[in-house]
């Protein structure tokens, strides 16, 4: 069976949701491929968007009309201008998020942009002819050819779990890895690499000793993402503190041999700053706590993300370093934290397009080019996005946003020109000019490139 389409997007994360509304946007017939359509627009990691230099990103992603703004003014539950006594250059918009109400926010705006159409599958292999991409093998037998593919594969190139002395191979819990797609990859001669993340256990807070936490609450009133929200409907809640302690460092530095971080399993780069538990009691053994952020997941979902330790031990050491700390001692763990490895390509074999430069009409976008984050992928979709539908309408110019227009330029630069030896993350210093690259003036910056683009619809 054979479908044909202009683009092609490839994975249902912050990136391929974006690459796959901009590609739309700008006129081109466009299929989302996705394992299962319900799983589309999750948050793998924390319930959050935003923060410092990623809030920029996500205002300028709102510029030229994506989605994630919109989406999260939908499901934020706890709005923030972190840095607000200093210049506002440096002052970056986050909101905590109702995990289930972002993914359903995602949902419908994906379901009301005209020329998107989805397909749940796996994609197993690209399609070629005369060198240039001509669509993608589903994992069914089914072809899908386009004139552009955009692959935003996020942790599951060959994606390994790993916890104490435990390993899984997938993408995230309860999601498989995409090794055919990798081994596609790979005969293409593009250079591969491999990075790891992390994430927390999450915590049951039913069982949390609340009353001993420290309250942060968000702003009042809670300032939106988006140009388009006119006020946040959703509840506000507030999230709490609390601190590592000297036994909480013991417990980990007596379990430090059963870690697969030390003890061989894994030997790819993690994101430097954002480190796990282990990690920072290695790395500055002189530090009595370390500050954790318990961040509720929804309104109505028990689950709680402890921002802070993320960590690879063994379920065992997990539960007992969560209940050494001052308001967990009774806690839950609902799920327990792991690392993950995943093959990456190596951003320099890209154009400031995000296109292949050896392999016409192919884009990368999200973590397989090096990134972390769900705002520096949503950024990195929507240009892509932009160019695959540039490409299929064979039009004479790339959409490129310079360094000097946006941060999203910056780390497109940095990413094609330097490439990257581990998780790049976005901050306000990598931009030379940030008094200028300011979140509050993204839609003055932006937007009127991305209406000669055609990527703005008329609402904005």
């Amino acid at each position: 069976m054979s479908e044909d389409q202009d683009v092609i997007v490839v994975g249902g994360g912050h990136a391929g949701c974006e690459a796959a509304a901009a590609a739309a946007r700008t006129g081109a017939r466009t299929t989302l491929v996705t394992h299962r359509w319900d799983h589309v627009g999750a948050m793998s990691c924390n319930p959050a968007i935003g923060g410092l230099g990623k809030g920029h990103l996500v205002r300028e992603v709102d510029a030229l009309d994506g989605i994630m703004g919109r989406a999260i003014d939908r499901a934020g539950i706890q709005f923030r201008v972190l840095n607000r006594r200093k210049g506002p250059a440096v002052q970056g918009p986050r909101a905590q998020a109702d995990r289930g109400l972002y993914r359903q926010a995602v949902q419908a705006l994906l379901v009301e942009q005209t020329g998107l159409s989805v397909i749940e599958g796996a994609a197993v292999g690209l399609m070629r002819e005369h060198g240039s991409i001509a669509g993608i093998l589903l994992g069914d037998g089914r072809t899908v050819r386009a004139k552009a593919v955009v692959l935003t594969t996020g942790t599951f190139l060959r994606g390994r779990m790993h916890w104490g002395e435990h390993m899984l191979t997938g993408g995230r819990v309860g999601a498989p890895s995409a090794e055919n797609l990798a081994d596609a990859l790979a005969a293409l001669d593009l250079p591969m690499g491999r990075l790891k993340t992390g994430t927390p256990p999450r915590l049951d807070g039913r069982t949390i000793d609340w009353q001993r936490l420290t309250a942060q609450q968000g702003d009042n009133p809670p300032q939106p993402f988006s140009v388009l929200t006119e006020r946040i409907e959703t509840p506000q809640i507030a999230c709490y503190l609390t601190r590592t302690t000297g036994e909480t460092h013991a417990i980990i530095r007596d379990n430090l041999d059963r870690s697969p971080l030390y003890g061989g399993r894994i030997d790819s780069t993690g994101p430097r700053y954002c480190p796990s538990i282990e990690d920072k009691v290695v790395r500055f053994p002189d530090r009595e706590s370390h500050q954790v952020f318990l961040e509720p997941e929804g309104l109505e979902d028990p689950a709680v993300y402890p921002n802070g330790i993320s960590t690879s031990l063994p379920g065992d050491a997990q539960a007992a370093l969560v209940q050494s700390i001052p308001g967990l001692e009774g806690t839950r763990i609902q799920q327990e934290g792991y690392a993950i490895e995943y093959d990456f390509i190596d951003p320099r074999v890209l154009r400031h397009s995000l296109m292949v430069g050896h392999v016409p009409g192919l884009f990368l976008a999200g973590q397989i080019n090096g990134t972390t984050g769900y705002e520096e992928a949503a950024a990195l979709g929507l240009v892509a996005g932009v160019n695959a539908a540039r490409v299929a309408a064979d039009a004479a110019l790339d959409f490129i946003i310079d360094r000097t227009e946006g941060y999203t330029g910056v780390m497109i630069d940095d990413l094609v020109t330097l490439g990257t030896r581990e998780p790049y993350r976005m901050f306000t210093s990598r931009a030379e000019y940030r008094l200028h690259l300011r979140a509050d003036n993204a839609d003055q910056r932006l937007t009127d490139k991305g209406i000669r683009a055609g990527c703005v619809a008329e609402t904005r």
